[in-house]
């Protein structure tokens, strides 16, 4: 008995907090209810036959839904009232024209009009006008004056796509180099058909796989794609779902992945997830699937709406998202913005971890547990994730198999500029202590100031002989930069044209457009650089040895080397990015014959080490014979 009297208390004030939980959000952590009359209707919008559809919406708390649309000409009818099934709401209709577009809305509660939020094709009043027909034909126009703010586009016979290439597969993931790409930036056509034009450039310069940055339905025609409306829909403005998917098998075609950027941080305010619960300009406090205000009282860390992962609404969702994409667009894997954002756990406005770089156990377990969903339905799907976060917690998700960008351009580019605090062993993900080779390193992606726009701005003009400002001078450092970069073991990851050395200013308007230079092919010292770069990317495809664990760094502040080492032979970088000549003992690791890839020098060494001298920016790529 006497132990019984403490287990009572304790349990008695168990249930006292249970019942005295505030937790605004009813929603969270409570599994979505099941719908139980609806048979096997899913959320979204089912093809019932050639002429019926079914609707399911799932709008907890919610009184009263209505389906208006073309085929009841706008008309709030009781013959279109959707009927309610726990928290869910569904509706079956027919005689509909078998392969006709029509666009419709939800009315919720007699004031709220959305699209589905799982709708594959949106209708836009401010927008859809200004999608030039050449990248879009036969657009159905929005129904203006008959109702207001996004409707959907369904249609009961969507022509289904004819795949080419089935069952691809990413070869050599842990070395795999990626390009992103922004579609609007990357030709003239501003569009999906335009980056497929540019595949056969691609495919030779030896890239396996292309990172598209945002391409599902985003806020207006213009943007980056960070400020995503509709998750199930592919932005118009760059194409037809149609076009995505030609895209995508041709790529399949020709040995290339496709990496979707992903953006499950935050939403923006047209999406209906939103919409359907707001309180002045936040989240309400019943969205099932967004916190009221960001985790991160940083406002510099704070975009949009701010989905809390710790709903079991939104776990759903995004389980739903990831799924969607691989099985109907083949999608190879996703990159994911700005995964710190995933839990609640607050930080604070300034300080250390103002950005949310400290150890956070909930969005481990969160990461892992969408991971797991992804691979479970894609056994060969990747995950990259743009964390940047505590090196202690991006070694557990490196270690669970997810891939991590690592952003190294700070560093290269004090190395390319000439300057000190330039060490890039942090490119390793040895040096950084993971088990394996996740870490996708880069130089430059779409965030960051341009490798060779700051050469020119701000290099070292202590030389006047090499004086780094100078074009052909800034492009030949950024060869040697992008030689040791790529002999790093591990994935690597190039921006749009920087390969050719691009030096437009990302900060002159800095999500605006920017100039579409495909004349730099023309200039030698930028296609020199290219070069460098297709040759690279070659001998790693054909080289087992850069996916060796048996590798050194070693660095004497501007003056760096690289040692791969394997049973088969090494390979030894070397660079100097003084502004003066300089040499310095090198290590070879053994002796005898070896040849510069790029130059075709011998060197025969009796010792497994020698002094080399290298003029300032100069490199080599030594390989055993």
């Amino acid at each position: 008995m006497k132990y019984l009297r403490p287990f009572l208390l304790l349990l008695l004030s168990v249930i006292f907090i249970a019942c005295n939980d505030e937790d605004p959000n009813p929603y969270k952590g409570k599994e979505p209810e099941k719908p139980k009359t609806i048979g096997n209707l899913r959320d979204g919008i089912n093809k019932m036959s050639d002429d019926s559809l079914g609707f399911v919406l799932y709008a907890p708390g919610k009184t009263s839904v209505y389906l208006i649309g073309d085929f009841n000409n706008w008309q709030i009818s009781e013959s279109y009232k959707m009927e309610k099934t726990g928290d869910r709401f569904w509706i079956k209709i027919g005689n509909l024209q078998k392969g006709k577009e029509y666009i419709c809305q939800y009315l919720i509660d007699g004031s709220i009009r959305i699209a589905d939020p799982y709708a594959n094709k949106i209708s836009d009043p401010w927008n859809d006008k200004d999608i030039s027909s050449t990248i879009y034909p036969n657009l159905i126009s929005y129904p203006t004056g008959k109702t207001t703010e996004i409707a959907m586009v369904v249609n009961t016979d969507r022509t289904e796509y004819q795949w080419k290439a089935d069952n691809f597969k990413i070869a050599k993931p842990e070395n795999m180099v990626i390009y992103e790409v922004l579609i609007r930036d990357f030709t003239d056509k501003r569009s999906i058909k335009g980056v497929q034009d540019k595949l056969s450039y691609l495919k030779e310069l030896g890239v396996n796989a292309i990172e598209l940055m945002p391409f599902n339905e985003f806020e207006g025609n213009d943007s980056w794609g960070y400020n995503p409306s509709f998750y199930f829909a592919t932005d118009k403005a760059y194409g037809t779902s149609n076009d995505y998917k030609d895209f995508i098998d041709a790529c399949h075609s020709n040995g290339i992945a496709i990496i979707m950027d992903m953006v499950l941080n935050h939403s923006y305010g047209q999406s209906p997830l939103v919409r359907m619960y707001m309180n002045g300009d936040k989240a309400a406090a019943d969205n099932p699937w967004y916190n009221q205000t960001s985790n991160f009282a940083n406002t510099d860390a704070q975009w949009g709406y701010d989905f809390n992962h710790e709903s079991t609404a939104t776990k759903t969702f995004v389980d739903s998202v990831c799924a969607f994409w691989m099985k109907e667009y083949k999608i190879d894997g996703f990159r994911f913005d700005f995964t710190k954002g995933f839990s609640n756990t607050p930080y604070p406005a300034s300080g250390d971890n103002s950005w949310g770089n400290s150890y956070d156990e909930a969005r481990i377990k969160n990461l892992k547990r969408i991971y797991d969903g992804i691979k479970k339905r894609n056994p060969d799907a990747i995950l990259i994730c743009e964390h940047l976060s505590d090196n202690k917690e991006e070694t557990e998700l490196a270690n669970y198999g997810i891939y991590l960008w690592g952003n190294m351009n700070g560093n290269f580019n004090q190395a390319t500029m000439g300057w000190e605090n330039n060490n890039i062993d942090w490119a390793s993900y040895i040096q950084r202590g993971w088990a394996k080779p996740n870490l996708v390193a880069y130089m430059e992606s779409h965030d960051e100031e341009r490798i060779m726009f700051k050469n020119e701005q701000w290099g070292n003009s202590n030389n006047p002989a090499h004086d780094v400002k100078n074009l052909d001078t800034g492009l030949k450092r950024t060869e040697a930069a992008t030689v040791l970069l790529m002999t790093i073991p591990g994935p690597k990851m190039i921006w749009q044209f920087g390969e050719m050395g691009y030096d437009y200013e990302l900060d002159n308007d800095r999500l605006g457009k920017k100039p579409i230079r495909w004349d730099y092919l023309d200039v030698p010292s930028r296609k020199s650089l290219h070069d460098v770069y297709a040759k690279m990317i070659k001998l790693r495809n054909q080289n087992n040895i850069f996916s060796t664990n048996d590798y050194t760094i070693k660095e004497d502040d501007l003056y760096k080397q690289i040692l791969l080492k394997s049973s088969t032979g090494n390979i030894c970088a070397i660079a100097n990015l003084n502004v003066t000549t300089t040499a310095k003992p090198v290590t070879f690791g053994k002796t005898g014959e070896w040849e510069d890839y790029f130059t075709g020098e011998k060197l025969n060494l009796t010792t497994t080490s020698r002094d080399v001298e290298l003029q300032p920016g100069e490199y080599r790529l030594y390989i055993s014979k």
